[in-house]
């Protein structure tokens, strides 16, 4: 976490807590969902704006962690932006070539612990970081390192994910 938004948590501790404001999609990118939007209709159906500034991006990627309850969120300063999933709290992005290196969104190496495939044919990683699903653009790197046996995914239910990896997707007062 940024030293200046540690000190901001200090200087203002009870700050109140922001919802369904920010979200994060399947394919890594972040979207602000301000009144209008979020009346429109809930993530991911409605999205809202696309964050582009990379300033910001790199501001909430080292300040984006999960409370004890396993709400992902934002520190930004002293508020606590939380963060709605559309699938998991990490995109992993996946080197082409074995070993097959993975990095989350946000920028983190991580080393793969087991592999999921929901109903749809997505590919979950869990890895020492936590739970993430592999960016489209790189099943074809993901398929072969499971044509190798490097990895060796188990059938689950998306719907079971959140629970047994401990994560909420849309984070509720």
């Amino acid at each position: 976490m940024d030293e200046i938004v540690k000190a901001a948590l200090k200087k203002w501790p009870n700050v109140p807590h922001c919802y369904g404001w920010l979200a994060l999609d399947a394919r890594g990118d972040w979207y602000m969902r301000d009144e209008r939007i979020q009346a429109a209709g809930p993530f991911p159906r409605v999205k809202g704006s696309r964050i582009q500034h990379d300033k910001l991006l790199a501001f909430i990627h080292r300040n984006y962690t999960h409370d004890d309850h396993g709400a992902w969120f934002f520190q930004n300063g002293p508020q606590r932006v939380y963060v709605q999933l559309e699938a998991a709290p990490y995109i992993w992005r996946v080197g082409e070539l074995a070993p097959w290196p993975v990095a989350a969104h946000t920028g983190q190496t991580a080393v793969p612990r087991g592999a999921w495939l929901d109903e749809t044919g997505r590919l979950f990683l869990e890895t020492d970081l936590g739970l993430g699903i592999v960016h489209s653009m790189d099943m074809g790197a993901a398929a072969d390192a499971v044509e190798q046996g490097h990895w060796q995914p188990q059938g689950v239910r998306f719907d079971e994910l959140p629970r047994r990896f401990g994560y909420r997707l849309q984070p509720q007062p």
